[in-house]
């Protein structure tokens, strides 16, 4: 190859080969610089220049038609094409990506005979490629850890001499690892991308450039020193299929770095990397110190003499194990050892905030986006919500506008499908409903599906009506369009709602499924709850919540007829949400002493209470569902203990039938068991139940019991417990006339000369300890 082209070969994302490219830049001086990208970001390379462009960020590239059908290539401050593409815009040098163009990965992508846009090194070598390609140096150096062995070799190492001696070097690695690299996909795959930069250097000399640069993955070098005539490479890459595609600049992460996705990531360590391309000297000592700043802000007591003996420990660990820089691992060891007592939980924080890091790129405004992009970064400028990497709690109050917006946004975002905000459980216990609390976090992915939604509307809004419009049509469920009506009202997509309340009504005409019904409830009630604190009309659900929960009540008893367990656990969960649902439905106007939607909800529960007991198909309602109505019932006032108590003893009668009662005491018992603490006559008839139960009738019944009680209370446990253990519960005839135990003189004598010793008394084996107390005849319990 001409001497005019200087191949510059690279690991991703690397600060020793960023240093490298830095230094041989500066000694070659040249007058184009070509970077392994895509071409298409050619247009937007010159972006890299702006104040405002502050890695780490990738360049996004997707499919017009298939927005889904994306690839990034991440760029952080230590990698290699950055450091190049910086240096182009600071001394005015053309600049090109060289790469395959993306129009061209994506449709081979999905050809059935295409080469795959990118594979892992696993998948590599399952496709008999030569795998990780510093994996294979280590090895050959005697090395296990091919991480520590590049460490020692390339990252840790200062520039020095001639800037070009290290680039010699990698190549002639390379070049041997590629003469034993058998073919396969990645190799045919790489056989294309090679082609195109080939065409491109060539493409570059044509231009009148003497001096250019190419900065590319160390192991294409050896493909591109030994060009074939520009003939081979036009044959090579004539007819490929190409696709539209758009490309942008995006914010990337240092933590989506540090996982094993996108363009030449999976570094494991992006924060120390970044440490040490930002710390030419005295990088431990630094690191060491930043280590402290950390744990200190964490209310652990580190002093500087903790990080002078860190700083010590890790140089000698370096010593011991033929190191020439402490690294990561024995920067970790000395940290665990000093700073956090051994502790690996302590560690895990360090790991976490430094050792990936939290940082979170920006790009400027110039950058190309779609309209919903734009609109979006103009919310989160205006409700001062700045996107961020690592994961923070917000507590929104929605009676102030400012954050009822914040609520909207986050809400119409999560219906697009962007979980910048998740709902979270508030630290303060509050029922009412003004208040909101958020766990935001930022991933970079969510570039890709504003991209996606670009074709609902131009601004959130607009995009959530049309998502919100477009999934009532075609949703087959009630339940799926009751939970859309609630979403419409939390995000304040007025614009939507009539579009769903129609799709709405018509289905809750049509079903007459009481299972469906019931799920359906609860989401409008809610619903219902959110009109008088954010301000939206919802009227329009009160007439369908209400005819819901009046068809619900009328088909309630015979749904609950005939069904099996599993079918009686379901139903028994609807019962719940219906019975709370139906509770927070507000009265309307004009609405008589009867009329309330929870008058006709109780009568329904008292029919199905009355029942029968289930004694096969279709003749009867378990007795989990009788048993619930009954616990309903009576915790709503509208049944007393007596009468509870006398339906409960019908059920734990001898005619019954054990299965049936136990069924009945697990839908009693399941809002919690403090009530048999409270009358004793429950807890009475319960323990003289489960005492009569025969013995292999009790082993079948096992299953249930346990998962009833486990159910309870722990404090409620074991005081029923520690009842039972006192002596029988039942009130009956069989416990009042209990004969009372005698008293065993011989055995009460035993203990005296013991109580004697402990209370310093005389020897009571002459003189009785006290005198003989005649016993009364009482019961056992008194």
């Amino acid at each position: 190859m001409s001497a005019e082209v200087t191949l510059l070969g690279v690991r991703h994302h690397g600060p020793g080969s960023a240093r490298a490219v830095a230094a041989a830049l500066e000694q070659l001086k040249p007058d184009a610089v070509l970077i392994e990208g895509p071409p298409e970001a050619d247009a937007i390379a010159a972006l890299a220049a702006d104040k405002e462009m502050q890695p780490p960020v990738a360049l996004l590239a997707h499919v017009v038609d298939d927005p889904a059908r994306a690839a990034f290539w991440p760029f952080a401050v230590f990698s290699p094409e950055w450091v190049a593409l910086r240096y182009a815009a600071d001394h005015d040098v053309p600049v090109r990506f060289v790469d395959l163009p993306a129009a061209h990965t994506f449709a081979l992508a999905e050809a059935p005979s295409g080469v795959p846009g990118g594979t892992s090194d696993e998948a590599a070598e399952a496709e008999g490629g030569i795998g990780d390609p510093i994996a294979a140096l280590a090895e050959a150096a005697g090395h296990d850890d091919p991480e520590r062995w590049w460490e020692d070799v390339v990252e840790h190492r200062a520039p020095d001499g001639d800037a070009l001696a290290p680039f010699a070097a990698v190549a002639e690695a390379m070049t041997a690892l590629r003469e034993t690299a058998p073919a396969g996909p990645r190799a045919r795959r790489d056989d294309l991308r090679e082609a195109y930069m080939r065409q491109q250097i060539r493409a570059a000399r044509r231009a009148g450039h003497r001096r250019i640069a190419v900065v590319c993955g160390a192991w294409h070098v050896p493909a591109l020193q030994t060009m074939p005539t520009a003939a081979h490479d036009r044959a090579l890459l004539a007819g490929l299929p190409k696709v539209k595609t758009r490309i942008t600049w995006v914010p990337w992460t240092h933590r989506r770095l540090a996982q094993h996705t996108g363009y030449g990531a999976g570094i494991d360590s992006p924060g120390w990397y970044h440490h040490l391309f930002t710390s030419p000297d005295r990088p431990v000592t630094r690191w060491m110190t930043g280590i402290a700043d950390l744990l200190r802000a964490e209310d652990h007591p580190v002093s500087s003499a903790h990080v002078i003996e860190a700083v010590r420990l890790a140089e000698t660990l370096a010593v011991l194990r033929g190191r020439p820089l402490a690294g990561l691992g024995e920067t970790l060891d000395a940290v665990r050892s000093v700073m956090c007592d051994g502790s690996d939980v302590t560690l895990a924080l360090v790991h976490d905030r430094l050792v990936v890091g939290e940082a979170l790129g920006e790009v400027p405004d110039g950058a190309p986006a779609v309209p919903l992009q734009r609109d979006l970064a103009r919310l989160q400028r205006s409700l001062r919500l700045k996107p961020e990497a690592a994961e923070r709690e917000l507590v929104l109050d929605l009676r102030k506008d400012l954050d009822a917006e914040r609520s909207r946004l986050l809400h119409r975002l999560r219906l697009l499908g962007i979980d910048w905000g998740a709902p979270a459980r508030s630290a303060v216990n509050s029922t009412g409903t003004f208040r909101e609390t958020w766990r935001l976090h930022w991933e970079p992915e969510y570039a890709v599906r504003v991209v996606e939604a670009a074709h609902w509307g131009t601004t959130v809004e607009d995009a959530a009506c049309g998502k919100a419009a477009r999934q009532a049509a075609d949703a087959t469920d009630l339940a799926d369009l009751t939970g859309l009506v609630e979403q419409c009202l939390l995000a304040g997509l007025t614009g939507a709602l009539p579009a769903v309340m129609r799709a709405l009504a018509d289905r809750a005409a049509l079903d007459t499924d009481v299972a469906h019904l019931a799920a359906a409830l609860p989401a409008l009630v809610r619903a219902l709850r959110y009109g008088d604190v954010r301000g939206t009309d919802a009227t329009a659900l009160d007439g369908v919540a209400r005819g819901l929960a009046e068809r619900i009540g009328v088909g309630l008893p015979p749904a609950c007829t005939g069904l099996d367990a599993d079918g009686a656990a379901a139903m028994r969960a609807h019962l719940d949400a219906v019975h709370a649902a139906v509770g927070l439905l507000p009265p309307a106007a004009g609405d008589g002493p009867g009329d309330h939607p929870a008058e006709r909800w109780a009568a329904a529960l008292h029919s199905l209470a009355a029942r029968e007991p289930s004694g096969g198909p279709a003749t009867g309602v378990p007795g989990l569902l009788r048993g619930r109505a009954v616990r309903l019932l009576l915790d709503e006032g509208r049944l007393d203990s007596a009468e509870a108590g006398r339906r409960m003893g019908l059920v734990l009668s001898p005619a019954g039938a054990p299965a049936d009662a136990a069924g009945w005491i697990e839908g009693f018992l399941a809002g919690g068991g403090a009530l048999l603490l409270h009358d004793t006559a429950l807890l009475g008839l319960l323990d003289d139940w489960l005492t009569g139960v025969p013995g292999d009738t009790l082993i079948d019944l096992l299953p249930v019991l346990r998962r009833t009680f486990s159910g309870l209370e722990a404090g409620v446990r074991r005081t029923i417990g520690e009842r039972a253990a006192a002596g029988p519960l039942g009130t009956g005839a069989a416990a009042a006339a209990a004969p009372p135990e005698e008293l065993d003189e011989q055995r009460a004598d035993a203990v005296l000369p013991v109580l004697a010793l402990l209370l310093g008394l005389p020897d009571v084996t002459t003189a009785p300890l006290l005198p003989r107390i005649p016993r009364q005849p009482t019961g056992r319990n008194t």
